[in-house]
């Protein structure tokens, strides 16, 4: 019988040969985040169960069937977050960050939902959110959504998703859409699904998320919320679509396009791709006004989104995007020349800041080094041996051509490698 502890079903590591796809990913992100003046908060990981209860909601999926809640040795009931709005609401309460201001956050981190594990869907997932809070007009609400268009295209995906978008109305509207809706739903309840029924009576809006072939069909003839929207709803939808439609970024109105959470209402919208079979949807958020008030503040308006970042790299991997290489020079040497190759090193990590330099170490043969600095993707081999060390040069290689290979004295090398890495790195942005 085996010793070995393996991992958590549906929790799963992240190796050293995927993190740079990761890294490469995130990057982007806070760098397209950083450009719109949106600002990182960092959020605990555990939560008061009470947040989410009243937050997300008490007949949700997340909540009835999904969050990982334990009490602790207070027994105070306590949760891994299963997402991050209702974190970031109860941060932005508790410091005064709401108190007549505007927001725009944003975080990153692990999310935690006991789910069927599959591809893109794991029980330990990552996201990125956005939050913005103070702003009640829909100029915000294209923001953040011109703010996803435009990380689309730095990851070079734009074509391979589509902006899907619908509102919710504000609760008046939905309270007369609940009625109509529930009243068409209960003459076709037979042909509604387990879940749909389930939810008929306790979250009707639900019931229009379904994936269920039947209960879709019976969906087809269902009252349309748009009928019964109030109109200052219909004018903030017309506002944002006429943003999204000056800005050319093209969207598709859902009109069952509902959201799992109860705290959304007018804009909601979702990211979607065919992709990724099943698990289609690669970002969504919308409008949440009731929110901050639910949970003990004054009433705010705010408009968010969070990305799941495992979909996005499956949609990544698929892409292939050239990434760069983690280290530029890969040092080698005998034994006789270890220390003075990790006292050179050092050196040149001063002279060239923010190049990867590795240095082998432990005792291994001379052309095997070799092999493997070929192998790293560096661009330069500098070779130090006995001979090296009692003639005071060093040797480099232009990796991908061990036939070209330059002396150069130590107080050269460094001037000479950052010209070299200078030119390359011109001659690759062409």
């Amino acid at each position: 019988m085996s010793n070995k502890i393996t991992s958590i079903r549906g929790m799963n590591d992240v190796l050293p040969e995927q993190t740079p796809l990761w890294q490469w990913l995130e990057q982007r992100a806070r760098a397209v985040l950083a450009a719109y003046g949106y600002q990182e908060i960092r959020l605990p990981i555990v939560e008061r169960t009470e947040l989410f209860a009243r937050g997300i909601g008490e007949v949700t999926d997340i909540v009835e069937k999904e969050m990982y809640t334990f009490a602790d040795r207070n027994d105070d009931s306590l949760t891994l977050r299963p997402e991050g709005t209702a974190g970031c609401v109860r941060a932005a309460e508790q410091h005064g960050l709401l108190y007549n201001q505007t927001q725009r956050l944003w975080y990153t981190g692990p999310m935690f939902r006991y789910e069927r594990p599959q591809a893109g869907r794991s029980r330990q997932f990552h996201q990125i959110g956005v939050e913005t809070f103070g702003i009640a007009t829909p100029d915000i609400d294209a923001e953040v959504i011109l703010l996803t268009a435009r990380l689309w295209k730095e990851l070079g995906l734009s074509d391979q998703v589509t902006l899907e978008l619908n509102t919710l109305g504000d609760n008046d509207d939905r309270a007369r859409y609940r009625e109509a809706l529930v009243a068409f739903l209960r003459e076709h309840r037979e042909r509604l699904d387990e879940d749909s029924q389930n939810r008929l009576e306790r979250n009707p809006l639900r019931v229009l998320d379904s994936k269920d072939p039947g209960t879709r069909e019976v969906l087809e003839n269902a009252p349309r919320l748009a009928d019964h929207l109030g109109d200052e709803a219909r004018a903030h939808f017309d506002g944002l679509r006429a943003l999204l439609d000056a800005a050319g970024v093209p969207y598709v109105i859902n009109p069952n396009l509902v959201r799992g959470l109860d705290y959304y209402g007018r804009t909601v919208f979702e990211w979607t791709t065919t992709a990724l079979g099943a698990q289609g949807t690669v970002c969504a958020g919308g409008r949440y006004d009731g929110l901050v008030q639910q949970l003990g503040g004054k009433p705010t308006p705010a408009v968010g989104f969070g990305m799941g970042l495992e979909r996005l790299v499956l949609l990544l991997e698929k892409r292939r995007p050239e990434l760069p290489e983690p280290i530029s020079i890969y040092i080698t040497s005998d034994q006789v020349a270890r220390p003075e190759a990790l006292i050179l090193a050092e050196k040149l990590r001063s002279a060239l800041p923010g190049e990867g330099i590795f240095v082998e170490c432990g005792p291994s043969q001379l052309k095997k080094q070799l092999k493997r600095a070929r192998e790293s993707g560096a661009m330069f081999a500098v070779i130090i041996g006995e001979n090296e060390v009692r003639e005071g040069f060093i040797s480099v290689s232009v990796l991908g051509d061990f036939t070209e290979q330059y002396k150069l004295f130590k107080e050269d090398l460094a001037g000479w490698l950052s010209l070299q890495l200078k030119n390359l790195k011109n001659l690759n942005s062409l």
